[in-house]
């Protein structure tokens, strides 16, 4: 089907977001995303329209509070979205520690949950979370096939796979990530050029175990269009997963990972001909000096389509810190061009995240899409920094705690150690900069009267 084609049909039954946007209507979910980014709503039903924009909003997310991903067509981005990875494991299967991580998400401002539950039965614990997140909510298919079907890997059918993908489009599920870019000449490349880490992507690593053990292709690249008539119907935007993202600073931009985000391009195009919302995903470890580069090929390769990415990780060797090197790698992607930021938390490499990981993790992540929405011009996005910075002109402490991305931590903080000196911190005390001079400024305002001008 053409894009002229597919505009068509979408004037006689729009379904999804991309499809009301090109029969020129402006939906409530696009009003919602104008209103939180401050922009015009044409502009945002222009971009839709175009795919610059994606605004996952399955049909049946009846709690969800929309929110978008990407840049306006003149090329002014949008927020940068953190999203944060929970789910059920089958060495730690306790759902209420999972629902202990989504208050926190929730309560911390998590624009998206990815449930990545990946042991026995897990669409209740799905269902539910749908039902009560308003954020967008993401899973990846492949990893509830096993457990969903009850069958060896070796034994699932391509139908099989595209059974898992409606139970979770019908759930409600906003997002999908399908790894349907490595296809058997992705496969080829990677065997010819090696790598020190190999495929690091859990749900790439069983695509491939099968693709190896039964000989044939990829279904999800095979069966791509079943994949997308799935995700029109629910409107489920896509998140082609990069199965060939570098695990290692060592294999970053290296002939996999390339070969597959051109395949990536080509499946953007495709999902977009037959109105399903793309957003492309992207690496993983990646020096500082390679992550600018990384962005603006994935950009040009994938026609301007939303990029999402996890980190990137900027060092391997920092276990127990990799939410520092994520942030760092992800506030310089997010910079370059990259639109949602996936977290990495204290627990990555190591062991499943508890709620507190959750919480350092996200908090860490969000740090660096606000130091990138300041950095490439997000209107608006200096507005909190300045009403922080004057709270603290001011020594106003509730209104710091307020203003802060974690107020919790930082009254704790502040409330840990009291000060001796009312008004001031345990750090500077009496010699407080701000308390000084603000004495200083009082004496004056009262010596000049109305002539001071502060």
């Amino acid at each position: 089907m053409t894009v002229a084609q597919s505009r068509g049909a979408a004037q006689v039954a729009p379904v999804t977001q991309i499809d009301f946007a090109r029969a020129g209507v402006i939906t409530p979910q696009m009003e919602v995303v104008a209103l939180q980014e401050g922009r015009d709503p044409e502009a945002i039903r222009a971009a839709v329209a175009a795919g610059r924009i994606a605004i996952p909003a399955n049909i049946r997310h009846a709690s969800l509070r929309p929110g978008a991903v990407g840049s306006t067509l003149d090329g002014v981005p949008l927020t940068t979205k953190v999203n944060v990875n929970l789910g059920i494991s089958g060495d730690l299967a306790d759902e209420a520690v999972e629902w202990e991580k989504v208050d926190v998400a929730l309560n911390l401002g998590a624009d998206a949950i990815m449930d990545l539950s990946n042991s026995g039965k897990t669409r209740a614990f799905r269902q539910a979370l749908i039902e009560k997140s308003p954020a967008m909510i993401g899973t990846v298919p492949m990893y509830d096939a096993i457990g969903y079907l009850e069958k060896a890997l070796i034994a699932i059918s391509p139908e099989d796979f595209l059974e898992v993908v409606r139970a979770h489009a019908e759930d409600g599920v906003d997002f999908v990530t399908i790894h349907a870019g490595m296809n058997r000449r992705v496969i080829e490349s990677f065997k010819e050029t090696g790598r020190l880490t190999n495929i690091v992507s859990r749900g790439g690593s069983l695509i491939f175990a099968w693709m190896e053990a039964t000989g044939r292709e990829n279904p999800f690249y095979e069966y791509y269009d079943e994949v997308l008539a799935i995700l029109h119907e629910y409107d489920v935007t896509i998140s082609l997963g990069d199965a060939m993202r570098p695990g290692s600073g060592y294999d970053a931009t290296d002939a996999a990972q390339i070969a597959e985000l051109v395949e990536l391009g080509k499946l953007t195009q495709r999902a977009w001909d037959t109105g399903v919302q793309v957003m492309v995903e992207g690496p993983g470890h990646m020096a500082l000096d390679e992550i600018a580069a990384n962005m603006k090929l994935q950009k040009r390769l994938c026609h301007q389509a939303p990029f999402y990415v996890l980190g990137p990780l900027v060092t391997d060797i920092a276990p127990g810190y990799d939410h520092i090197t994520a942030a760092i790698g992800g506030a310089v992607a997010a910079t370059a061009g990259a639109d949602f930021l996936c977290y990495v938390t204290p627990a990555e490499h190591l062991r499943l995240p508890d709620a507190n990981d959750v919480r350092e993790g996200l908090v860490a992540t969000r740090i660096a899409a606000h130091a990138a929405d300041i950095a490439k011009g997000v209107p608006g996005a200096r507005e909190r920094d300045n009403r922080m910075s004057d709270a603290r002109r001011r020594v106003a402490w509730d209104e710091m705690f307020d203003l802060a991305l974690d107020g919790e931590r930082a009254r704790a903080v502040f409330e840990s150690a009291p000060p001796s000196t009312e008004g001031t911190c345990t750090m500077c005390g009496k010699m407080c900069a701000m308390k000084t001079v603000n004495d200083l400024m009082d004496g004056l305002t009262v010596k000049l009267g109305d002539e001071h001008v502060r």
